[in-house]
């Protein structure tokens, strides 16, 4: 039997030479993986040395909880990309452990890799700097360049070092936005917008091409607070005036002039540093004061996510206080960890009722709110946790607004840091048409529906008048439901709450003033509250709850590490991404938001 011409003949060969390569390759590319996989499994977590500097070195963004599912973040660290977020549970951990472990010697605070960090958690990890320092071991900073956040943290320091080429540059808070109208009137979209509350200026960005008057009063006092907060908080820990620390950021110009241009000699004469050392000359300091590691030529060290993972210990007691993370805008639906869904966050609240060994609850929060609907999905379950005998705190990171403080109103009590960003109690609702867009390109729409709210909802339709009205019924609606849940949560009056609603921000302690906080502090003070609200006195554990990973995601997370360190992959900061990052954010904005009905308690209250 023939086997074919000669040419099919030839194709075949050719063929199977070419799946013989491509399978050649492939094996070859399983065996380098199997053999790095090996080689990173073989690494067991290295040890602390008998004498080390604990580095701690934040990049991106220091957050709650760190954004995207375990693959994800796996994959992103894995391939050298920028890490966009650091953990101040991690921070936190390593600080409270070394404080206790004679072997770290010292900390280094290596700052240049910080984008952004709100003054709530750089008060908290300041205080843990101080409570190390308190120790009598030494707390080195070092920085080729200080930013606001960064330097706030090197301010907390026993030394602070500089480049000589350096600068210290504090811009204070502001608040900015995009406005579009002038935008949406160009692309002939009709934005139909709805609120209740002067103040809520969440939807102010599709009406004007400026900032409202009421949220520009509104936006100075907060912001203005927490200036002074961090100008108080940096003079003190520096030894200077507190008014000192805001004439070097408004006569920046005036004092280069005086020094031909030098703004690390500014710094420095301002007493913002210590002294100006190159690297090199930071190295032998910290050698000075931990040893030499012969290896590498440096002082002897470990990393701040290393360290944790050798000191880290389980929860311990058989009666444990429960912490749920409620971290970034509140979604409808299951949504990754760094984003509060509705069905997520309701999904852990119940994990904790039906747990006997979770006696109380602490509801941690850092979110600008979002849907209404997911707000009032998690709201029920935490109403559910009281019945069932199971107290529930509140406690308020950075920003607990709007839907953030709606899903904290019916708790046992509300903590707050004294700078957390909360209130904006109102409500808002968007629903963009397109008619005179699509009509520009000569596309029209028609048809028939069997009631008159058939097809009404169509953004290439327009808003009819009943179906505008209907909208504002229900924010109006919406804003009732808010504003008693508060009277009632709070022992307040109705026509108090209103009178600090109406979408208004009000920074952590004005709060408890107008009785919208119940008392100020961390983390600690609310997990120590909700323990005594249990009846549980000093015998107690602690346990995050979280979604459970599976087998793949705990092998990713546990592989990459050891895996990047094997095959040599290194992060780099790229600038470029962090300008990116921040548009796609805004223009991503309007598609996360998922209300079912287009309804909103979010707070656009974020600082800029």
């Amino acid at each position: 039997m023939s086997n074919g011409n000669i040419f099919t003949r030839l194709i075949r060969g050719i063929w199977r030479g070419l799946d013989i390569f491509r399978r050649s390759i492939h094996l070859l590319l399983m065996l380098l993986v199997f053999a790095a996989i090996v080689a990173a499994m073989s690494q067991r977590t290295p040890p602390v040395p008998r004498s080390a500097a604990l580095v701690l070195s934040p990049a991106g963004q220091i957050v709650e909880q760190l954004y995207g599912d375990p693959i994800e973040q796996a994959f992103e660290e894995f391939s050298g990309q920028e890490r966009p977020q650091t953990s101040i549970r991690e921070l936190t951990d390593a600080l409270r452990a070394a404080r206790e472990d004679d072997r770290v010697k010292a900390i280094f605070l290596q700052l240049d890799n910080i984008v952004s960090a709100d003054l709530s958690k750089l008060q908290v990890l300041g205080k843990e700097i101080e409570a190390f320092r308190e120790t009598g071991r030494k707390v080195i900073a070092y920085g080729d360049f200080y930013l606001q956040a960064p330097y706030y943290l090197a301010a907390h320091a026993d030394e602070v070092y500089m480049h000589p080429s350096g600068a210290v540059f504090l811009d204070g808070y502001g608040r900015f936005r995009r406005y579009y109208r002038s935008a949406i009137e160009k692309l002939k979209i009709d934005w139909h917008v709805f609120r209740v509350g002067e103040f809520k200026s969440f939807v102010e960005p599709y009406l004007r091409d400026d900032m409202s008057d009421e949220d520009r009063a509104s936006s100075r006092t907060w912001l203005s607070e927490l200036w002074d907060q961090y100008q108080a908080d940096v003079a003190r820990v520096r030894g200077l005036e507190s008014h000192e620390v805001g004439n070097y950021a408004t006569s920046l110009v005036a004092s280069l002039e005086s020094h031909s241009g030098d703004l690390a000699r500014v710094a420095l004469d301002a007493g913002l540093v210590d002294e100006l050392r190159t690297r090199d000359q930071v190295r032998t300091r910290l050698m000075e004061l931990v040893g030499e590691d012969e290896k590498t030529h440096s002082f002897k060290q470990i990393g701040f996510d290393q360290y944790v993972a050798s000191t880290r210990k389980p929860d311990s007691g058989a009666n444990k206080v429960g912490i749920v993370v409620a971290s970034g805008e509140i979604l409808d639906g299951d949504q990754p960890p760094g984003v509060v869904g509705g069905d997520t966050l309701a999904r852990l609240l119940r994990k904790a009722r039906h747990d006997d060994s979770i006696k109380a609850v602490v509801l941690r929060i850092d979110s600008p709110g979002g849907s209404k609907f997911a707000s009032e999905i998690i709201q029920r379950e935490v109403q559910l946790l009281r019945e069932a005998g199971k107290p529930v705190v509140a406690s308020m990171g950075g920003v607990a607004a709007s839907g953030g403080y709606y899903i904290a109103m019916d708790a046992d009590e509300i903590w707050a840091a004294p700078t957390t960003i909360t209130g904006s109690i109102g409500i808002g609702a968007y629903f963009p048409t397109f008619t005179r867009t699509l009509d520009v390109l000569g596309v029209h729409v028609d048809g028939v529906g069997t009631t008159p709210w058939s097809g009404q909802f169509r953004p290439d339709r327009e808003l009819s008048d009943d179906a505008a009205q209907l909208l504002q019924l229900s924010i109006e609606d919406g804003y009732r439901d808010f504003i008693e849940g508060v009277a009632r949560g709070r022992s307040l009056t109705i026509a108090e709450v209103n009178e600090i609603a109406r979408g208004r921000v009000w920074i952590g302690a004005t709060a408890k003033e107008l009785g919208l906080v119940d008392n100020l502090g961390g983390l600690q003070g609310a997990i120590e509250s909700a323990a005594s609200h249990a009846g549980l006195g000093d015998d107690y554990g602690v346990r995050y709850i979280e979604k459970e990973l599976s087998f793949r995601e705990n092998v990713a997370l546990s592989l990459v590490s050891p895996v990047r360190s094997v095959l040599g992959v290194e992060w780099r900061p790229k600038g470029l991404n962090r300008i990116v990052s921040q548009i796609t954010d805004e223009l991503n904005r309007l598609t996360r938001l998922n209300d079912p009905q287009h309804l909103y308690y979010h707070c656009l209250c974020d600082i800029r």
